[in-house]
């Protein structure tokens, strides 16, 4: 089977990875790919967001399956566009993808499906949110509706922080057309877990639970990322907490997207806070999580290209994956000044070393190759992610291999995985 795996981040690295250990697999291609991606196929020079040009790379060279990494093309209806040509492939359409591109849309499914979530008011002008929030005693988050980054999320306790967050967003367009609308929702007080899962339409298969830690300084402070590191499996995810997520969040929300005629098939994420009152949705991503990624898929056994396949095929019913007992932790390591303004083209040394570790990978994320040298090219470098008997086994490891890599302004927090510790 010919595999175009479409992105170029930390998560297509960890998927390139394991796709290639499939014996299904014949050939890998990654567009646009990292030099990581490069040692298990081919990097091939598109832009993830160029649909058409990877639509027509993909029937010239008689791809079978087409896997789409990043949110930005789905929601710009890569899926849509490969399966014109008659080409498969794994992700929502254009129009499922809008549970995360539009987070007013997501709310809608939510309110209409009674999935657990905070309340929250959409607004498409400042001064009508300007005036709500003023109104408001409690905190209260700030979202830009639309694709961000992992960024567009203000967490505010003083109703003067949120009004300025809204004025950025709305006014001084620091998330261009995805902060046309913002939604304001009430601040749920909890632990994050996230949950991801593979669903074909009508069937679902959860994937072992992971916690990614958003803020960019330890103990949670600053402001938020992409990701700075994870682990998996979350201890504070019960069975019982893990099947009430999957019968009151999963469930009600693949039914309610066949009743929008927006039917889903990919990979779901539930961004869940648990809070004293029960599980709450924070927020859906349409793809696997970025670092949540890691960590999951070095403790999966099994064929993900098979996986995958029988998503497509609506078969999912039919798949079994076995894990590794053991946890995983994964480190970030990100350009000094992320996630505001960073430079670019620091060499990075001691990536063969850390690589060399038992146990352990150090998948690209933000980087480029300048003549023989690695070098930085992105806000998340790196993701140096370990296996380990315990999870302080498994943070150790990756703090080791962490360690041994080194780059100018190099940072990462040093607190990943601490929250399952206590």
């Amino acid at each position: 089977m010919k595999v175009l795996l479409v992105g170029g981040g930390g998560r297509e690295h960890a998927l390139a990875w394991k796709l290639s250990q499939s014996d299904k697999l014949d050939h890998l291609y990654i567009a646009p790919g990292n030099p990581g991606t490069a040692d298990y196929g081919t990097n091939v020079d598109i832009a993830d967001t160029d649909v058409a040009g990877l639509a027509a790379f993909a029937q010239a060279r008689k791809i079978d399956l087409a896997v789409i990494g990043p949110e930005d093309p789905l929601a710009a209806g890569a899926v849509d566009a490969f399966e014109a040509v008659g080409i498969r492939a794994f992700g929502p359409s254009g129009a499922a993808a809008q549970l995360e591109a539009d987070k007013a849309f997501a709310k809608q499914i939510m309110r209409a499906n009674s999935i657990p979530t905070a309340e929250s008011r959409t607004f498409t002008s400042f001064e009508d949110a300007k005036a709500y929030i003023a109104s408001r005693d409690e905190a209260v988050v700030v979202k830009a509706a639309g694709l961000a980054k992992g960024k567009g999320v203000f967490v505010c306790d003083e109703p003067s922080e949120a009004i300025l967050a809204a004025e950025r967003i709305m006014v001084d367009g620091m998330f261009g057309d995805a902060g046309k609308t913002v939604v304001v929702e009430d601040k749920l007080l909890g632990q994050e877990a996230s949950i991801l899962a593979f669903v074909d339409g009508r069937n679902i298969y959860v994937m072992e639970s992971a916690q990614d830690h958003k803020p960019i300084g330890d103990g949670d402070t600053g402001d938020n990322t992409g990701g700075m590191g994870a682990y998996s499996p979350a201890p504070i995810v019960t069975d019982k907490l893990m099947a009430q997520i999957v019968r009151e969040v999963l469930v009600p929300t693949v039914d309610g997207m066949n009743r929008n005629d927006t039917p889903y098939k990919g990979v779901l994420y539930a961004g869940m806070m648990l809070t004293q009152g029960g599980p709450r949705v924070l927020e859906f991503n349409v793809r696997f999580g970025d670092p949540e990624t890691q960590p999951i898929l070095m403790r999966m056994k099994g064929d993900l290209l098979e996986v995958m396949w029988a998503v497509c095929e609506g078969k999912l019913d039919r798949v079994n994956l076995a894990w590794d007992k053991r946890p995983a932790v994964c480190v970030v390591m990100a350009s000094g000044g992320y996630p505001g303004a960073y430079e670019k083209g620091k060499v990075i040394r001691g990536l063969d070393e850390a690589g060399k570790l038992k146990d352990v990978m150090v998948f690209h994320a933000g980087t480029a190759r300048n003549g023989d040298d690695i070098v930085t090219n992105g806000g998340r470098v790196l993701g140096v992610t370990a296996l380990g008997e315990t999870i302080a086994a498994a943070k150790a490891s990756a703090y080791e291999a962490v360690d041994m890599i080194s780059f100018d302004g190099a940072y990462c927090r040093r607190d990943i995985a601490d929250k399952a510790l206590k």
